[in-house]
């Protein structure tokens, strides 16, 4: 009776496209429920006032003053009030879209009145989970703009700063405060690569570890890899944006600044060495680790070939004697059984002594 054979049916992945006009502010991410707030810092040499809100209306009436105002947007799903705060400050449609877009790719645009700025922030999430947040950044000559997708971020030392006047922050403008959330975003990309080159480290300890789940291993090797390449993925097109940010020549970018980016291009050349070498070392470890697999399975391997090579002589011997054959004198013998022991055994521990010497066992 034929068998019937089996099919396999490959499920096929559906992508859906949504061609929507330029300019539409249509909000692309998960957190669809998160309620919009409003974080307000204006300052100056002498002054500093910080207020929270939920509607951006509270933060048109810093606009134009001699302060340098910083305008957070935390939750990017209300695009009403986006499109309203950019209404207020003139923003291109495009921009609006890119702010909401959060799949979008870091990059820097110029227009004539402000500079926008894309990009991610990378930071832990009850200390294991990485969390991958889109940013955008609007920085004009005495605003900044910054919208973050959720709450959570790395400013906490960079407000602390500014409401303690520590260092030269309220001395500065708005495009040294824009120097120093990037800054922020930049530094904690240091923290968030270490924590991944001592998961990396061990790693590398467990493979050499005699009792260690491969499969486990495996796993553990796989999902490094995935998130050393999410990360390089997401902080590598940051370096040319910074790049761009020094070279760029709008005018409230003041060259005093410019240095400051200079350095800030220096970290993240430095950000983006350390994750190209813990990728060629997460590479390794799956390199390390299969040659680790087949050294265990040569072993394996070699006890099993010693065994059959002992058992070889003994088998032969055994098969000799165990032909029925009459004209065999060693069967008359009233010693022949033990004298098969002892010459079985002795070419036992010959061999043994053999290997030995080899340096086999």
């Amino acid at each position: 009776m034929a068998q019937k054979k089996r099919k396999i049916i490959k499920r096929k992945k559906s992508y859906k496209t949504i061609n929507t006009a330029p300019g539409t502010v249509a909000y692309v991410g998960e957190k669809q429920f998160l309620e919009t707030k409003v974080d307000i810092v204006n300052y100056n040499r002498e002054n500093c006032d910080f207020n929270k809100s939920d509607k951006v209306e509270d933060a048109f009436n810093f606009k134009g003053q001699e302060h340098v105002t910083w305008i957070n947007i935390n939750g990017l799903n209300n695009t009403t009030e986006i499109e309203k705060l950019g209404l207020h400050y003139n923003l291109h449609p495009l921009v609006l879209e890119d702010i909401v877009t959060t799949n979008q790719r870091a990059k820097l645009e110029e227009y004539e009145e402000y500079l926008f700025i894309v990009f991610k922030m990378l930071h832990f999430k009850n200390e294991d989970e990485i969390v991958y947040e889109h940013m955008s950044m609007v920085v004009g000559e005495n605003y900044v703009l910054t919208f973050q997708e959720a709450d959570g971020d790395v400013f906490d030392d960079l407000r602390d700063r500014i409401k303690n006047a520590k260092g030269r922050i309220r001395n500065a403008k708005a495009d040294y405060l824009m120097y120093t959330i990037l800054d922020a975003v930049v530094d904690n990309y240091f923290t968030v690569i270490e924590a991944e080159g001592d998961k990396i480290e061990d790693l590398e300890e467990t493979l050499f570890i005699e009792e260690s789940n491969s499969n486990t291993t495996t796993t553990s090797i796989q999902n490094q890899k995935r998130e050393i390449l999410k990360i390089r993925r997401t902080v590598f097109p940051f370096r040319e944006v910074v790049n761009k940010l020094e070279k760029s020549e709008i005018e409230f970018i003041e060259d005093k600044t410019k240095n400051y980016l200079r350095n800030l291009y220096d970290h993240m050349i430095q950000v983006n060495e350390s994750i190209d070498l813990y990728r060629e070392m997460i590479w390794g470890l799956m390199d390390l680790y299969m040659t680790n697999i087949s050294n265990k399975m040569n072993e394996v391997m070699k006890v099993l070939t010693i065994i059959a090579t002992i058992f070889i002589p003994l088998t032969f011997i055994a098969g000799i004697y165990g032909m029925n054959f009459s004209n065999m004198p060693e069967l008359t013998n009233p010693y022949g059984y033990y004298i098969v022991w002892a010459v079985m055994i002795v070419i036992l521990i010959i061999m043994l002594i053999y290997f030995r010497k080899k340096r086999w066992l």
